[in-house]
């Protein structure tokens, strides 16, 4: 009679043993900008109102006390994306005056804010709606204020020397500005025409318009006040 010998599938070598996929745990840093790149798509694509903790959360791979413990709740994961954006374009239009020309100072400028828009999409998004808390830099329009600040110096010493008032550079820098920041809200969805023609039109505008500027203007129409 013979004896079979049983063979048990179970008693394979240690090295056979199927191994387990081990998650990397995030580090707190990475974790919280985790939630900030995914609160700053959040937020561009449906606002403030329509994104929930809830969201975020679960598109982050976690529970919702982990969005409190970072930044207390969606007020505070936002207004740390708004307050990110709005230095980021701060920093890049004051960074990219450097030219000695006024003119070129103003295609800089222009170059600068079309360039946060095509770059950072989201952020301009996100910039332009109606903020519904308070922030600790301010509004979109406390920060075209900011920018405007920096071209009013330029637009001083350019007054000056032309023989203009420099007191009236902030609010022809106001002008601008606005001009600049209004046009790159609509350039956001339209993308016509390209970068570079919108800034040579931007640059148009506002130079020639400088360029014959009347030292006292004076209204045509019969309203003088």
């Amino acid at each position: 009679m013979m004896v079979g010998v049983a063979t048990d599938s179970s008693s394979t070598s240690s090295n056979d043993k199927p191994r387990r996929a081990r998650r990397t745990r995030m580090t707190g840093a990475e974790r919280r900008q985790q939630l900030l790149e995914i609160g700053r798509t959040l937020f561009a694509e449906k606002g403030f109102e329509g994104t929930s903790v809830e969201e975020i959360a679960a598109k982050a791979g976690v529970s919702k006390p982990v969005v409190y413990e970072h930044f207390g709740g969606k007020e505070g994961l936002y207004a740390v994306v708004v307050d990110r954006e709005m230095r980021r374009l701060l920093d890049m239009v004051t960074g990219s005056l450097t030219a000695g020309h006024p003119r070129e100072l103003c295609e800089q400028a222009a170059f600068a804010l079309l360039d946060y828009i095509e770059e950072y999409t989201d952020g301009f998004r996100i910039l332009v709606r109606d903020s519904p808390i308070p922030q600790s830099t301010g509004s979109f329009a406390s920060l075209i204020s900011d920018i405007a600040t920096q071209v009013e110096d330029i637009l001083g010493r350019e007054f000056k020397s032309r023989g203009f008032d420099p007191k009236l550079a902030p609010l022809y820098a106001q002008a601008l500005v606005g001009m600049v920041a209004l046009t790159g809200q609509w350039w956001l969805d339209v993308r016509k025409p390209r970068k570079a023609e919108v800034a040579a039109h931007l640059v148009n505008l506002a130079w020639h318009g400088l360029d014959g500027l009347e030292q006292k203007p004076r209204l045509i129409g019969h309203r003088k006040n």
